[in-house]
Protein backbone atom coordinates (compact mmCIF):
# COMPACT_ATOMS: atom_id res chain seq x y z
CA UNK A 1 0.00 0.00 0.00
CA UNK A 2 1.39 3.36 -0.52
CA UNK A 3 0.42 6.58 1.50
CA UNK A 4 -0.58 10.68 0.78
CA UNK A 5 2.01 12.89 1.01
CA UNK A 6 1.09 15.81 3.25
CA UNK A 7 -1.06 17.99 1.89
CA UNK A 8 0.58 21.28 0.39
CA UNK A 9 4.17 19.80 0.59
CA UNK A 10 4.72 20.45 -3.01
CA UNK A 11 3.80 24.10 -2.52
CA UNK A 12 6.67 26.51 -3.41
CA UNK A 13 9.33 24.01 -4.01
CA UNK A 14 10.87 24.40 -7.64
CA UNK A 15 12.31 21.04 -9.35
CA UNK A 16 15.10 20.63 -11.67
CA UNK A 17 14.33 19.00 -14.80
CA UNK A 18 16.99 16.17 -15.08
CA UNK A 19 17.27 13.51 -12.25
CA UNK A 20 20.65 13.07 -12.63
CA UNK A 21 21.68 16.51 -11.15
CA UNK A 22 21.28 14.87 -7.68
CA UNK A 23 20.00 11.47 -6.12
CA UNK A 24 18.27 10.73 -2.43
CA UNK A 25 17.62 7.57 -1.83
CA UNK A 26 17.13 5.35 1.36
CA UNK A 27 19.84 2.64 2.50
CA UNK A 28 17.57 0.00 3.79
CA UNK A 29 14.89 -0.58 1.34
CA UNK A 30 12.91 -3.48 2.60
CA UNK A 31 11.36 -3.32 6.17
CA UNK A 32 8.08 -5.15 7.90
CA UNK A 33 5.29 -3.78 9.94
CA UNK A 34 5.16 -3.81 13.78
CA UNK A 35 8.99 -3.22 13.56
CA UNK A 36 11.74 -0.46 14.10
CA UNK A 37 13.26 1.11 10.96
CA UNK A 38 16.05 2.81 10.36
CA UNK A 39 16.27 5.45 7.70
CA UNK A 40 19.58 5.81 6.15
CA UNK A 41 19.17 8.96 3.10
CA UNK A 42 21.86 8.62 1.45
CA UNK A 43 23.14 11.45 -0.41
CA UNK A 44 25.34 10.87 -3.96
CA UNK A 45 25.18 14.75 -5.64
CA UNK A 46 24.64 18.31 -5.03
CA UNK A 47 22.13 20.63 -7.12
CA UNK A 48 23.70 20.81 -10.17
CA UNK A 49 26.74 21.36 -8.95
CA UNK A 50 26.18 23.00 -5.88
CA UNK A 51 26.66 21.72 -2.40
CA UNK A 52 23.94 20.18 0.05
CA UNK A 53 23.53 22.70 2.51
CA UNK A 54 20.14 21.25 3.55
CA UNK A 55 18.06 18.00 4.22
CA UNK A 56 14.00 17.52 4.91
CA UNK A 57 12.79 13.82 5.28
CA UNK A 58 8.88 13.69 5.66
CA UNK A 59 7.36 11.10 7.92
CA UNK A 60 4.08 9.72 5.87
CA UNK A 61 1.16 8.60 8.15
CA UNK A 62 1.58 5.17 9.56
CA UNK A 63 5.41 5.92 10.91
CA UNK A 64 5.07 6.33 14.32
CA UNK A 65 8.37 7.77 17.00
CA UNK A 66 10.68 8.89 14.47
CA UNK A 67 13.72 10.27 16.13
CA UNK A 68 16.46 11.99 14.30
CA UNK A 69 20.37 11.15 14.59
CA UNK A 70 22.44 14.61 15.36
CA UNK A 71 24.98 15.28 12.92
CA UNK A 72 28.13 17.21 13.36
CA UNK A 73 28.02 20.39 11.84
CA UNK A 74 24.38 20.52 10.88
CA UNK A 75 21.44 22.03 12.73
CA UNK A 76 18.44 19.73 13.70
CA UNK A 77 15.15 20.35 13.54
CA UNK A 78 11.46 18.40 13.69
CA UNK A 79 8.67 19.34 13.56
CA UNK A 80 5.15 17.46 15.12
CA UNK A 81 2.04 16.97 14.03
CA UNK A 82 -0.95 15.07 15.07
CA UNK A 83 -1.51 11.47 13.60
CA UNK A 84 -4.90 10.78 11.61
CA UNK A 85 -5.32 7.62 14.17
CA UNK A 86 -4.17 6.63 17.28
CA UNK A 87 -1.83 3.73 17.08
CA UNK A 88 -0.63 1.42 19.86
CA UNK A 89 3.43 1.68 20.94
CA UNK A 90 5.25 0.53 23.46
CA UNK A 91 4.11 3.04 25.97
CA UNK A 92 0.64 2.84 24.96
CA UNK A 93 -1.44 4.80 22.68
CA UNK A 94 -0.19 7.64 20.76
CA UNK A 95 -1.77 9.99 18.33
CA UNK A 96 0.84 12.75 17.94
CA UNK A 97 4.82 12.58 16.96
CA UNK A 98 7.32 13.74 14.46
CA UNK A 99 5.80 14.42 10.68
CA UNK A 100 9.16 15.96 9.50
CA UNK A 101 13.06 16.06 10.13
CA UNK A 102 15.23 18.68 9.03
CA UNK A 103 19.41 18.68 8.63
CA UNK A 104 20.28 22.48 7.88
CA UNK A 105 23.68 24.82 7.98
CA UNK A 106 26.04 22.17 6.45
CA UNK A 107 28.06 21.79 3.69
CA UNK A 108 28.22 18.76 1.29
CA UNK A 109 30.18 19.16 -1.84
CA UNK A 110 28.37 17.88 -4.95
CA UNK A 111 31.73 15.75 -5.00
CA UNK A 112 31.27 13.99 -1.67
CA UNK A 113 28.99 11.55 -0.35
CA UNK A 114 27.11 11.65 3.09
CA UNK A 115 24.25 9.88 4.79
CA UNK A 116 21.40 11.40 7.16
CA UNK A 117 20.30 9.10 9.91
CA UNK A 118 16.58 8.48 11.61
CA UNK A 119 14.74 6.10 13.24
CA UNK A 120 10.78 5.27 13.17
CA UNK A 121 8.77 2.25 13.64
CA UNK A 122 6.25 1.43 11.40
CA UNK A 123 3.06 0.24 12.36
CA UNK A 124 0.68 -2.59 11.39
CA UNK A 125 -1.50 0.20 8.91
CA UNK A 126 1.63 -0.66 6.36
CA UNK A 127 0.45 -3.90 4.62
CA UNK A 128 3.05 -6.39 3.46
CA UNK A 129 3.07 -5.55 -0.74
CA UNK A 130 2.93 -2.22 -0.43
CA UNK A 131 5.82 0.52 -0.16
CA UNK A 132 6.20 3.39 2.12
CA UNK A 133 7.46 6.34 0.53
CA UNK A 134 9.50 8.90 2.59
CA UNK A 135 9.53 12.13 0.77
CA UNK A 136 12.99 14.75 1.07
CA UNK A 137 13.62 17.81 -0.03
CA UNK A 138 16.87 18.47 -1.10
CA UNK A 139 18.44 21.98 -0.56
CA UNK A 140 22.21 22.88 -2.52
CA UNK A 141 22.70 27.06 -1.92
CA UNK A 142 19.51 28.41 -2.77
CA UNK A 143 18.38 25.69 -5.40
CA UNK A 144 15.67 23.23 -4.27
CA UNK A 145 15.36 19.13 -5.26
CA UNK A 146 12.04 17.91 -4.49
CA UNK A 147 12.22 14.53 -4.19
CA UNK A 148 8.49 13.24 -3.66
CA UNK A 149 6.84 11.90 -6.62
CA UNK A 150 5.28 8.57 -6.32
CA UNK A 151 4.85 6.26 -8.87
CA UNK A 152 1.27 5.11 -10.23
CA UNK A 153 -0.29 1.86 -9.84
CA UNK A 154 1.66 -0.54 -12.90
CA UNK A 155 4.14 2.58 -13.01
CA UNK A 156 8.39 1.73 -12.40
CA UNK A 157 10.13 4.56 -10.32
CA UNK A 158 12.69 5.14 -13.00
CA UNK A 159 9.70 7.19 -15.07
CA UNK A 160 9.47 9.88 -12.57
CA UNK A 161 11.80 12.87 -12.86
CA UNK A 162 12.07 13.04 -8.71
CA UNK A 163 11.16 9.56 -7.07
CA UNK A 164 10.60 9.64 -3.50
CA UNK A 165 12.90 7.20 -1.64
CA UNK A 166 10.45 4.18 -1.01
CA UNK A 167 10.34 1.08 1.26
CA UNK A 168 9.16 -1.76 0.44
CA UNK A 169 6.90 -3.76 3.20
CA UNK A 170 7.43 -7.64 3.30
CA UNK A 171 6.14 -10.28 6.03
CA UNK A 172 8.21 -10.01 9.05
CA UNK A 173 10.34 -13.42 9.29
CA UNK A 174 10.96 -15.16 12.45
CA UNK A 175 13.22 -13.18 15.07
CA UNK A 176 16.93 -14.88 14.66
CA UNK A 177 16.98 -17.58 17.15
CA UNK A 178 13.10 -17.42 17.67
CA UNK A 179 10.54 -20.96 17.68
CA UNK A 180 7.57 -20.53 15.30
CA UNK A 181 4.13 -20.88 18.03
CA UNK A 182 4.17 -24.72 19.42
CA UNK A 183 7.57 -25.54 18.59
CA UNK A 184 10.22 -26.69 21.45
CA UNK A 185 12.79 -24.31 22.10
CA UNK A 186 14.74 -20.72 21.46
CA UNK A 187 18.86 -20.82 22.63
CA UNK A 188 20.29 -17.85 24.17
CA UNK A 189 23.86 -18.56 24.87
CA UNK A 190 23.75 -20.59 27.83
CA UNK A 191 20.04 -20.57 27.77
CA UNK A 192 17.44 -22.60 26.35
CA UNK A 193 13.76 -20.62 26.40
CA UNK A 194 10.71 -23.25 25.82
CA UNK A 195 7.30 -22.57 24.62
CA UNK A 196 6.84 -18.86 25.57
CA UNK A 197 3.00 -18.35 25.62
CA UNK A 198 0.56 -15.70 26.58
CA UNK A 199 -2.98 -15.65 28.37
CA UNK A 200 -6.05 -14.48 25.88
CA UNK A 201 -7.52 -11.35 27.15
CA UNK A 202 -10.77 -10.15 27.47
CA UNK A 203 -11.84 -6.69 26.09
CA UNK A 204 -10.74 -4.05 27.83
CA UNK A 205 -8.14 -5.47 30.19
CA UNK A 206 -4.71 -3.76 31.27
CA UNK A 207 -2.87 -6.86 32.04
CA UNK A 208 -1.82 -10.43 30.49
CA UNK A 209 0.06 -13.18 31.84
CA UNK A 210 3.01 -14.45 30.13
CA UNK A 211 4.94 -18.22 31.06
CA UNK A 212 7.36 -19.99 29.22
CA UNK A 213 10.44 -22.46 30.56
CA UNK A 214 13.96 -21.47 30.78
CA UNK A 215 16.76 -24.04 31.37
CA UNK A 216 20.32 -22.64 32.43
CA UNK A 217 23.40 -24.79 30.84
CA UNK A 218 26.14 -22.22 31.33
CA UNK A 219 28.44 -22.36 34.80
CA UNK A 220 27.40 -18.68 36.13
CA UNK A 221 23.55 -17.83 37.00
CA UNK A 222 21.43 -15.47 35.10
CA UNK A 223 18.35 -13.28 35.48
CA UNK A 224 15.03 -12.50 33.58
CA UNK A 225 14.66 -9.10 33.98
CA UNK A 226 11.87 -7.82 31.99
CA UNK A 227 9.93 -8.62 29.04
CA UNK A 228 8.27 -7.05 26.03
CA UNK A 229 5.26 -6.89 23.67
CA UNK A 230 4.12 -4.50 21.36
CA UNK A 231 0.57 -4.59 22.83
CA UNK A 232 1.86 -3.74 26.86
CA UNK A 233 3.85 -0.40 28.02
CA UNK A 234 5.85 -2.80 29.82
CA UNK A 235 6.51 -6.41 31.15
CA UNK A 236 7.44 -7.37 34.46
CA UNK A 237 8.60 -10.92 36.06
CA UNK A 238 5.86 -11.66 39.16
CA UNK A 239 5.47 -13.85 41.60
CA UNK A 240 1.99 -15.45 43.10
CA UNK A 241 1.63 -16.84 46.19
CA UNK A 242 -1.01 -18.26 48.62
CA UNK A 243 -0.37 -16.29 51.60
CA UNK A 244 -2.91 -17.52 54.83
CA UNK A 245 -5.59 -18.64 52.02
CA UNK A 246 -5.07 -15.53 50.04
CA UNK A 247 -3.51 -15.36 46.26
CA UNK A 248 -1.08 -12.49 46.52
CA UNK A 249 1.36 -11.30 43.57
CA UNK A 250 4.01 -8.97 43.05
CA UNK A 251 6.99 -8.35 40.71
CA UNK A 252 10.32 -9.53 41.44
CA UNK A 253 12.27 -6.43 41.80
CA UNK A 254 16.03 -7.70 41.36
CA UNK A 255 14.70 -10.20 38.17
CA UNK A 256 14.41 -13.73 38.39
CA UNK A 257 17.44 -15.73 39.27
CA UNK A 258 18.07 -19.25 36.88
CA UNK A 259 20.99 -20.89 38.59
CA UNK A 260 23.89 -22.91 36.86
CA UNK A 261 22.02 -26.13 35.17
CA UNK A 262 18.17 -25.37 36.94
CA UNK A 263 15.30 -24.80 34.93
CA UNK A 264 12.71 -22.39 35.80
CA UNK A 265 8.83 -22.64 34.92
CA UNK A 266 6.87 -19.52 34.54
CA UNK A 267 3.59 -20.92 34.89
CA UNK A 268 0.08 -19.57 36.06
CA UNK A 269 -0.30 -19.82 39.86
CA UNK A 270 3.66 -19.39 40.09
CA UNK A 271 6.04 -17.08 38.68
CA UNK A 272 5.24 -15.51 35.37
CA UNK A 273 5.83 -12.25 32.77
CA UNK A 274 2.76 -9.22 33.57
CA UNK A 275 2.20 -7.67 30.76
CA UNK A 276 0.80 -4.19 31.83
CA UNK A 277 -1.31 -1.13 30.30
CA UNK A 278 -2.54 -2.48 26.93
CA UNK A 279 -3.42 -1.22 24.51
CA UNK A 280 -5.66 -3.58 22.99
CA UNK A 281 -7.03 -7.00 23.48
CA UNK A 282 -4.58 -9.89 23.01
CA UNK A 283 -6.42 -12.92 20.94
CA UNK A 284 -6.37 -16.23 21.46
CA UNK A 285 -4.85 -18.45 18.12
CA UNK A 286 -2.38 -15.00 17.45
CA UNK A 287 1.14 -14.95 17.57
CA UNK A 288 3.06 -11.86 19.25
CA UNK A 289 6.90 -10.95 18.35
CA UNK A 290 8.42 -9.93 21.59
CA UNK A 291 11.92 -9.76 24.07
CA UNK A 292 13.06 -11.50 26.74
CA UNK A 293 15.93 -9.66 28.96
CA UNK A 294 18.50 -11.29 30.61
CA UNK A 295 21.07 -9.64 32.87
CA UNK A 296 23.75 -11.82 31.15
CA UNK A 297 21.78 -13.49 28.06
CA UNK A 298 21.11 -9.85 26.85
CA UNK A 299 17.88 -9.22 25.04
CA UNK A 300 16.21 -12.49 23.18
CA UNK A 301 13.74 -12.29 20.65
CA UNK A 302 10.92 -14.54 21.29
CA UNK A 303 7.41 -15.44 19.64
CA UNK A 304 4.30 -15.84 21.97
CA UNK A 305 1.98 -18.14 21.37
CA UNK A 306 -1.85 -16.87 22.53
CA UNK A 307 -4.00 -19.35 24.89
CA UNK A 308 -7.50 -18.91 25.35
CA UNK A 309 -8.83 -16.70 28.14
CA UNK A 310 -7.92 -18.78 31.52
CA UNK A 311 -5.83 -21.30 29.48
CA UNK A 312 -3.53 -23.33 31.83
CA UNK A 313 -1.55 -23.92 28.39
CA UNK A 314 -1.49 -22.63 24.94
CA UNK A 315 -3.91 -25.43 23.43
CA UNK A 316 -5.79 -25.68 26.58
CA UNK A 317 -9.48 -24.30 27.52
CA UNK A 318 -9.37 -23.59 30.80
CA UNK A 319 -8.67 -24.66 34.52
CA UNK A 320 -7.41 -21.13 36.11
CA UNK A 321 -8.55 -17.72 35.97
CA UNK A 322 -6.78 -14.90 34.45
CA UNK A 323 -5.20 -12.85 37.58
Amino acid sequence: MTFPLRAGLAAALSLVAAPALAHAVLAVTQASPNQTYRGVVQIGHGCDGKATTGLTVTIPEGVIAAKPMPKAGWQLTTVKGAYARPYPSHHGAVSEGVKEIAWRGGSLPDDQYDEFVFQARLTDAVAPGGTVYFPVRQECDGAVVDWREVPAPGQSARDLKSPAPGVRIVTAAAPAGAAPAGSASIKAGDLTITAPWIRATPGGAKVAGGYLQVTNTGKEPDRLVSASIPLAARGEVHQMAMDKGVAKMAPVEAGLVIKSGETVVLKPGGYHLMFMDLTGPVKAGDTLDGTLTFARAGTVPVRFAVGAIGAAAPEAGGGHQHH
